[in-house]
């Protein structure tokens, strides 16, 4: 019925991606899992960490040039500083996880601690089109979420969340995230095992993950 992927035991660690557009429910799906698992199982067995946090550093460049960042581009991202981060955790090791200020666009000096845990779960928009990310996933899903809701959700969050204006929100969906999407995060689609539609709040495939969660540490 899945991939074989499926089928894995877990030996050390199990790190599921949480991949889709921005505002396609990544961060709903992902916190509900969390939510659901968190006081039924034993303490440290579950994390979240978001890729937003390993926004690259621009405290080096004026303020108005870091405004101008194509924030769904790769070149966005220190993937590489995520990717040793995963390998870290996998090992059984802490990491300090970066804190991203969407007001002055640039990371802050404030990290988190991350402790190991036998399942991680990693939410964000471009994990699945990074070669040497996906190697490190055991789990990979995508969250298929129609364009035009992505821009309502979006809207409604920059807005209410990050201080911005419609008119900036709007500017950029149709300058740099629209754009991106169809180059670098839709393809990413056909790498996942899994595509979830309808959202972040899709009952059934969330208790299937769930559900995979809890046979992986019975094991």
């Amino acid at each position: 019925m899945f991939p074989s992927v499926w089928a894995r035991t877990l030996v050390t660690r199990t790190i599921i991606a949480i991949a889709g557009a921005s505002a396609s429910g990544k961060s709903l799906f992902s916190k509900t899992i969390y939510n659901e698992l968190v006081n039924e199982l034993e303490p440290g067995a579950i994390a979240v960490i978001e890729e937003d946090a390993y926004y690259k550093d621009q405290s080096h460049l004026p303020f108005d040039h870091r405004t101008q960042t194509n924030y769904d581009h790769p070149d966005a991202f220190e993937h590489e500083l995520l990717h040793e981060h995963l390998l870290q955790l996998r090992a059984g090791k802490s990491v300090d996880v970066p804190t991203y200020d969407y007001a002055m666009h640039t990371r802050s000096d404030e990290t988190r601690r991350v402790a190991p845990a036998k399942v991680l779960i990693v939410e964000g928009i471009l994990l699945l089109s990074d070669p040497a990310l996906r190697k490190e996933f055991d789990i990979k899903v995508f969250i298929d979420t129609p364009l035009d809701i992505c821009l309502m959700r979006r809207m409604q969050r920059d807005m209410e969340q990050r201080g911005r204006t419609l008119q900036s929100v709007v500017d950029q969906y149709q300058a740099t995230v629209r754009p991106m999407f169809y180059q670098f995060i839709e393809p990413s689609k056909h790498k996942a095992d899994l595509v979830v539609t309808r959202g972040g709040m899709n009952r059934v495939a969330i208790d299937i993950i769930k559900s995979k969660i809890k046979y992986l540490l019975q094991q």
